[in-house]
């Protein structure tokens, strides 16, 4: 019998649609995780579900890349699924509009913040190159992180692992940053927590209003376009003082 176990498990281990499914059914039992604890910050679905798919695949030993054969049809969907969050911002478009001037020096100021402090801090505890190169773009979303960081030097890999970090986190303490700070406007918590903290922050966004969300969507591609365009050249820049 635990023979004929092991041959299951190593039919369906080598299937794409078995990890696929195995990333659906993680995520259902974080997001039950998150209801059943009154959507508390620090019960952050994405976190739980990273948590229970590293334990599973470390108690399995099952190479990542044999994960992702399956996990790449979600990963390809973040592409569209960004794409489709300009629908909620098409009804702000007249809020858009008033505060186009003070949302730009928030995405500047934002970007340059978010990108200077992670290589600083970086060089600051003794990161080689590569390491600062893969840090600079952490507040941008997965898929255009990994590309950056593979323009510019750096790891993809651990571009990535920063970026969901930086997510993670933004969710968590956004809502307790924001009540410290006496900021009740929702365009403007959103659009923050969009530049700061990209897709995962978005997610959070919307689950506390859609105002939120929209304007956090609209921040999450505007920095994910501004850092794409400048980083390299931030970088070359930099790139005397870091070696």
């Amino acid at each position: 019998m635990p023979e004929r176990i092991t041959q299951t498990w190593v039919y369906l281990s080598a299937t794409p649609l078995f990890w696929l499914t195995i990333t659906l059914v993680a995520y259902q039992i974080a997001h039950w995780i998150y209801r059943r604890c009154g959507a508390h910050p620090l019960a952050n679905p994405v976190l739980i579900a990273v948590v229970l798919l590293v334990a599973l695949l470390q108690l399995t030993h099952t190479p990542y890349d044999t994960y992702f054969s399956g996990a790449q049809f979600v990963h390809f969907l973040l592409g569209p699924a960004t794409v489709a969050l300009a629908i909620p911002l098409y009804g702000q478009f007249q809020r858009l509009v008033g505060l186009a001037g003070p949302l730009l020096l928030a995405l500047v100021g934002g970007s340059l913040t978010a990108m200077l402090s992670a290589v600083s801090v970086g060089h600051w505890l003794g990161g080689s190159l590569p390491t600062l190169l893969s840090l600079a773009p952490k507040s941008v979303t997965t898929p255009i992180a990994m590309g950056i960081a593979e323009r510019i030097g750096g790891h993809p890999s651990l571009a990535a692992v920063m970026v969901i970090a930086t997510g993670i986190l933004g969710a968590i303490t956004a809502q307790t940053i924001f009540r410290w700070l006496k900021v009740n406007d929702d365009a403007v918590s959103g659009f923050a927590l969009g530049v700061a903290a990209h897709g995962i922050g978005t997610a959070r966004a919307f689950q506390l209003s859609e105002t939120m969300g929209a304007f956090a969507a609209l921040g999450m591609g505007l920095n994910g376009l501004l850092t794409a365009i400048s980083l390299p050249s931030l970088i070359q820049w930099l790139k005397p003082w870091l070696q």
